[in-house]
């Protein structure tokens, strides 16, 4: 089975000088990327960085990016690419539970600041994509005018090879440490049942910090294909005149992408004739939009619906295009080479039809999370992972999701620990307690809710709160809607009842 690294020699090989990356005016070919990551790799030697080594990477999607990555996976280094979004206390927090020997960023982010003065006193080494040096030895160049050989093949294809962060600094970090056998086994998989080749041109306004997008990137990279980079959704008419200009074959999306281009455009008005294949993951999608996607997509375009976790590495199931309307709310069979099971809490299996715990198995299961056996153990077991969600299968196997994993909340691509945003308005003088919750949103699928209890007398309103929310909080923690209440509804032992407090 090869690896990532592998891929990206072979296409290089094979096809260097056709176009891998399109980003905004800038297009770059395969040996462009190939030749960047293979510099990358050797000056991560060159500064100390062994294998095994974590390196942090905290860049926006581009060029910089995919060199970055692939040259730590070249040099055996464990890549932890971080949400870009996140407050510098949030990447410091992850940065410090992974260890990172290395943080590579660009000059202008936000956070690079107080993360270099952090890093001084940690003896991280920084390291700059561009821009002037801020340290002495900073500099990472991504040039690739240097002639490099193959990149090398891990040692051990059990060997971590990325670390994905799922949740803050003030809930437990969960860093997912996922292997070169589980990257390679899952992005096979998912370049077979999409039928993935170098002919497609994969319009993605996914981060490549995130599962999903981190998947889109792999499997169009080891087939030769082109990625376009959209930097985000805020403009839908510009997403789809890119689709049109490139005449892009494939487009991905979380539920919120969809119900966002459908409310401020009118996909008919754009020539969308070359769309092959749109994948829909990053939690559920609401039988309704999907008709409405399905009727404003071209009749010849397969919309796959899809289910998966991080901690499978990415895709666990996918839902046939030809059987969406037999199938509604569905999210299909198993991937190759993955089997699910779903549960009864004495671990027997479920009949068809009857709910429970939703397990998995494959070569896409991760290794654990990163120096937290603890955690580990209860959810792999016999080399099956505890999905943590709720659900069942029908008399010819579809998969269905019934319940929502966790308290984590979903809104977009971004996934908000509610501890997160409760410790912020704690700090708040007469506040005596606050409950954050997600409520359903038309376009963003989840948004952020506080529900606050004040001390007796406390007059605090909910503008002071999203203010102070707003100064220690990135922007998709940020609460859309505050409520006040005289208490929580909690439990005989205590705990919130959050699934109260989430209704309309």
């Amino acid at each position: 089975m090869p690896m990532l690294t592998e891929n990206l020699s072979r296409q290089a090989t094979e096809r260097g000088d056709a176009v891998a990356l399109v980003d905004g005016a800038q297009r770059h070919s395969y040996a462009d990327l190939h030749g960047a990551a293979a510099a990358v790799a050797a000056q991560l030697g060159a500064k100390g960085v062994r294998v095994g080594d974590r390196v942090a990477l905290l860049l926006d999607n581009g060029f910089d990016y995919v060199a970055a990555l692939y040259g730590c996976l070249a040099c055996g280094a464990v890549a932890v690419p971080l949400n870009t979004a996140a407050r510098a206390g949030d990447l410091g927090g992850w940065i410090a539970h992974a260890d990172a020997r290395a943080v590579v960023l660009a000059p202008g982010h936000p956070a690079a600041g107080e993360l270099l003065a952090t890093a001084r006193g940690d003896g991280r080494l920084i390291l700059m994509t561009s821009g002037a040096d801020v340290v002495e030895g900073s500099r990472l160049c991504t040039d690739a005018r240097t002639a490099y050989g193959a990149l090398a093949r891990p040692a051990s294809a059990d060997a971590p090879a990325m670390i994905l962060y799922t949740s803050g600094t003030t809930g437990r970090p969960k860093g997912v440490v996922l292997t070169h056998r589980n990257l390679a086994a899952n992005v096979a998989a998912i370049v077979d049942y999409l039928a993935l080749g170098p002919t497609d041109r994969m319009v993605t306004v996914l981060p490549f910090f995130y599962s999903f997008g981190n998947s889109v990137l792999h499997t169009h990279l080891a087939v030769g294909a082109m990625l376009v980079l959209e930097p985000n959704l805020v403009y839908p008419q510009k997403v789809l005149e890119t689709l049109v200009r490139e005449r892009a074959t494939g487009f991905a999306g979380v539920p919120s992408t969809f119900a966002l281009l459908l409310s401020r455009a009118r996909l008919a008005d754009y020539d969308l004739s070359a769309l092959r294949y749109v994948q829909q993951a990053g939690g559920g999608m609401p039988p309704a939009l999907i008709e409405r996607t399905l009727q404003a997509l071209p009749a010849s375009c397969s919309f796959f619906v899809m289910y998966g976790q991080t901690e499978a590495t990415a895709r666990i199931s996918y839902l046939p295009p030809e059987h969406l309307r037999a199938k509604p709310g569905s999210v299909g069979i198993p991937l190759r080479g993955v089997e699910i099971e779903v549960r009864r809490e004495d671990r027997s299996r479920c009949a068809a039809l009857e709910v429970g715990t939703i397990f998995v198995r494959g070569e896409g299961v991760m290794a654990g999370y990163w120096n937290d056996p603890g955690l580990t153990a209860s959810v792999l077991a016999g080399g099956w992972l505890n999905t943590g969600d709720s659900g069942y299968v029908d008399a010819d196997g579809y998969l269905y999701i019934a319940g929502r994993r966790s308290d984590i909340i979903k809104t977009g691509a971004h996934r908000v620990q509610p501890q997160d945003v409760e410790a912020v308005i704690a700090e708040i003088e007469g506040v005596e307690e606050a409950a954050v919750v997600p409520v359903d949103d038309d376009i963003l699928g989840e948004v952020v809710k506080a529900v606050v209890v004040l001390r007796p007398g406390a007059v605090v309103t909910d503008l002071e709160i999203k203010a102070r929310c707003r100064a220690r909080l990135a922007a998709y923690k940020i609460p859309k809607r505050v409520e006040f209440a005289s208490s929580l509804p909690r439990t005989s032992t205590g705990k919130v009842q959050r699934h109260l407090l989430a209704r309309p």
